[in-house]
């Protein structure tokens, strides 16, 4: 019986879960957690971060670590050839088996291993910047589709007010049509202001739809049940004051050091210069140290021999050896790659310095758009409150027949106009803030 009950009760706790993951809610910060997280382009760039740490492993140990390799054959001959025990000629099929063990370590390489290192290095720093800016482009690009579908969201609910309030004018236009009180040219305008209306709120509505789409394509949604996204409310509160901030030098020079741009193209530079110097100490010789041991066995069949083991002991010897090579004359394929790696080094350092300018640009312009989109939507809030009083204004005078049909339409025009201003200007702040933050070093998915 107790067993049943907790059965019933897992199963019962299970769907509860089940159906709230469904059809969970998702904030913004949600949104671009769950797009991170699924992401192909951050699947890909993992998997090359994880290339880059592989290949960092493998210079690591080519640095300091000899190149170990045992190695065996066994071969016949038939024929005339030289029999190993008394270094005679004979004519008979003999039987070899020979092993060797062998290690081997670069003394001197004009540093190309200490280099390789350095350069690996640097490419798991590229790699992780790169998977930064991958995951800033995702989370940029749900936070603009997110907002796209919170202001159309938020415009067809003013438009179904809109079309609420024009079905009650047409009713009462109707009636007052029947007392005397209203032309029937008074009720056509009030039924076509109606059309519009609804018309407008389908178009909204086939946006929203859109919207939600893209915003699910970009988030790779792969839940039961469609996307339901959430606003906090906060996002509708007035534009604070715009306090002293850190100044647009201090967000600038901050940036043109720590922005993941920048420092793949400083990471691209560095190693081109790596490169470059290799490339130079590779015109120096070179040295390596060898050492090794190897043994073989060997057997006439159909004749007595002296057994594998003891053979295997006798015929054993070791060796060391020191290899040193000297460049003399390569058709000038080493200044070749000297010369190469040179202008591969100028191009890396111009992108630097390149990439470094664009930044800059960017971050004042986002600056600036923040600074002017917040204004924006102060002002935008202002002819939104006014056009919203002088709105129930003509409503009222409406009612009372004081303005005609026409003039209510132009007026309901404004205010619909002044609603979609301020809520698209308030959205443009709300991502050139979050823009200016992460140029300052706070990520997206941390604000």
């Amino acid at each position: 019986m107790i067993r049943t009950v907790f059965i019933v009760v897992f199963v019962f706790l299970y769907a509860i879960v089940s159906g709230f993951k469904a059809n969970a809610q998702m904030t913004l910060h949600d949104c671009m957690e769950y797009a991170v997280s699924q992401s192909t382009k951050m699947r890909i760039q993992e998997a090359d971060a994880d290339d880059a740490r592989l290949t960092r492993r493998a210079n690591i140990l080519t640095l300091f670590t000899p190149e170990v390799k045992a190695d065996a054959n066994a071969y016949y001959t038939f024929g005339r050839g030289i029999d190993p025990q008394t270094n005679t000629y004979i004519n008979t099929t003999t039987f070899y088996n020979n092993y060797g063990l062998d290690a081997n370590i670069s003394l001197f390489n004009g540093f190309q291993a200490v280099n390789n290192y350095k350069i690996s290095k640097t490419g798991v720093l590229i790699a992780g910047s790169q998977t930064k800016q991958v995951e800033a482009d995702v989370c940029l690009a749900v936070m603009e589709a997110y907002y796209n579908v919170v202001y159309y969201k938020r415009l067809a609910e003013v438009q179904r007010e809109q079309v609420a309030a024009a079905e009650e004018a047409v009713v009462k236009a109707r009636r007052q049509e029947e007392l005397g009180q209203k032309g029937h040219a008074d009720v056509v305008q009030m039924e076509a202001e109606l059309a519009d209306r609804r018309y407008d709120l389908i178009n909204t509505t086939n946006e929203y739809e859109k919207q939600l789409l893209t915003l699910s394509d970009l988030m790779f949604w792969s839940e039961e049940g469609a996307l339901e996204i959430v606003t906090d409310p906060a996002l509708f509160a007035n534009v604070p004051e715009l306090v002293a901030e850190a100044s647009s030098d201090a967000v600038v020079e901050y940036a043109m050091t720590y922005n993941p741009k920048v420092q793949v193209a400083d990471g691209k530079a560095r190693s081109a210069k790596l490169e470059l110097n290799t490339a130079k100490w590779q015109l120096l010789p070179s040295l390596s140290l060898s050492a090794g041991w190897s043994t073989s066995y060997y057997t006439y069949p159909g004749r007595q021999t002296t057994p594998f083991r003891e053979m295997f002991k006798l015929n054993g010897g070791e060796y060391v050896s020191l290899y040193i090579r000297i460049p003399i004359w390569n058709r000038l394929n080493q200044q070749t790659t000297v010369a190469k790696k040179r202008n591969a080094y100028n191009k890396a350092s111009a992108e630097l310095d390149q990439k470094r300018r664009d930044v800059e640009t960017e971050v004042r312009m986002a600056i600036q758009d923040r600074d002017g989109s917040a204004a924006a939507w102060l002002q935008a809030q202002r002819k939104a409150e006014v056009q919203t009083e002088a709105y129930h204004l003509n409503l009222k005078k409406l009612d009372q027949g004081l303005i005609s049909p026409l003039e209510f339409q132009t007026a309901n025009n404004n205010y619909l106009k002044a609603q979609a201003d301020e809520m698209a200007s308030q959205f443009k702040y709300l991502i050139k803030q979050a823009v200016v933050k992460y140029y300052s070093g706070i990520a997206y998915l941390d604000q």
